[in-house]
């Protein structure tokens, strides 16, 4: 006989984890499936910004000191110009609402061992999972058994099985550029810093008291900056954020960041809901793809406790279509910043050169600009 549940959850990233714990905090019964072992989960290296409205998810349902505790607040962004620093305080901008910093995989960690430590039900290592009768009496199998739910939460990413499993159309978009990120033993930015130049795009951001990342835009196709020598990627560092004093050190780790958006609807089908990367990706302009997720699941679970507490689905009927529109309002927001900071280099035609010079003096001479970029880098708690 198989097992049952109230909610399957398949995938341990940001939007399983964050849904498991707001079920569990709400006394729902969930099983969570992720496809790799538990080092790999807590220990894969990912950028992270949990905007505002990403905070308060956390805080509403208890759990700031468990996620978020001790991260530092976001404030000033440096968006140096051809060498030339502008300071956007975002908070004056927002009300004071703010960010704050926190990698991916501290999330990640900080969630999984909450919703453990609390008894929670995740199982690693879920090999060959399959979905049946998403429809009607959802099933889920895998290597290790057969579990019956009354809802699926598909949290896989995009390559799971979750997103293969709903009929829909997908939209997809390559930026035609690519980001070179680098870890390095390099004393961070005062503030997060990015440079924008005729040289190309460049960024700095904190890890740490003595650790820096690093981010280069290079050409998908024409060139792969892996094959970089270290010298090279410092001198180009320097040259994009008019920095020559900018000071080296010994490189950990390398990276490819592909910049590509990715939106499939719906983002449900019967009782099976997408979140996070398995219904769409952006691109990490704006820091919006971990609180995309986060958003999802805060919805998701909201619907699922009527659903299950009061037999309403009124809510769950409306996810996707909730749902998409944050994530259509992120993903036109994170391609006019894309446009802002890379359409100034030189592969950029003029004309295109000066439209992203008109948005940058924009933030600062347009308090309605302003208060506009600082809103959607703060989140929003709903759109309408």
């Amino acid at each position: 006989m198989p097992e049952t549940t109230d909610v399957v959850i398949i995938g341990a990233g940001p939007a399983g984890l964050t849904l498991a714990n707001l079920l569990q905090r709400n006394e729902i019964s969930c099983v969570v499936l992720e496809a790799r072992d538990r080092s790999y989960v807590e220990e894969r290296q990912r950028a992270g910004v949990l905007d505002h409205y990403g905070g308060e998810i956390f805080a509403a349902a208890g759990l700031a000191d468990a996620v978020i505790a001790g991260a530092p607040r976001e404030k000033f962004l440096e968006l140096r110009y051809a060498g030339e620093p502008h300071f956007f305080d975002g908070p004056a901008h927002a009300g004071g609402r703010a960010g704050v910093i926190v990698p991916q995989q501290l999330l990640v960690r900080r969630l999984l061992g909450t919703f453990v430590d609390g008894g929670g039900d995740l199982r690693f290592a879920a090999a060959g999972v399959a979905l049946h009768d998403v429809t009607s009496k959802p099933r889920v199998t895998y290597a290790g058994g057969e579990i019956q739910a009354a809802y699926v939460a598909g949290c896989d990413g995009f390559h799971g099985v979750s997103r293969h499993s709903i009929p829909s159309t997908d939209y997809t978009f390559d930026h035609g550029i690519g980001w070179y990120t680098v870890l390095a033993d390099a004393p961070p930015p005062r503030h997060a810093l990015m440079g924008i130049s005729e040289h190309g795009f460049a960024a700095q951001f904190g890890r740490g008291p003595t650790a820096s990342r690093f981010y280069l835009e290079y050409r998908p196709g024409a060139e792969d900056p892996r094959d970089w020598p270290d010298d090279y990627a410092w001198q180009q560092l320097r040259l994009r954020l008019g920095d020559p004093a900018l000071p080296g050190g010994t490189i950990t780790d390398k990276e490819i960041v592909e910049m590509r958006s990715f939106v499939t609807e719906p983002m449900a089908y019967g009782n099976l809901f997408l979140a996070g990367d398995a219904a769409h990706i952006i691109t990490p302009m704006g820091a919006k793809g971990m609180n995309l997720a986060v958003a999802d699941a805060d919805f998701l679970a909201k619907a699922l406790i009527r659903a299950l507490r009061g037999a309403d689905e009124a809510a769950l009927r409306s996810y996707s279509d909730t749902c998409l529109r944050r994530t259509w309002d992120y993903q036109e927001f994170s391609r006019w910043f894309t446009e802002m900071v890379h359409d100034a280099g030189a592969r950029s035609d003029p004309f295109r050169r000066r439209l992203a010079k008109a948005r940058f003096d924009r933030l600062f001479r347009n308090e309605a600009a302003a208060a506009y970029f600082a809103d959607m880098m703060a989140g929003t708690a709903s759109v309408e």
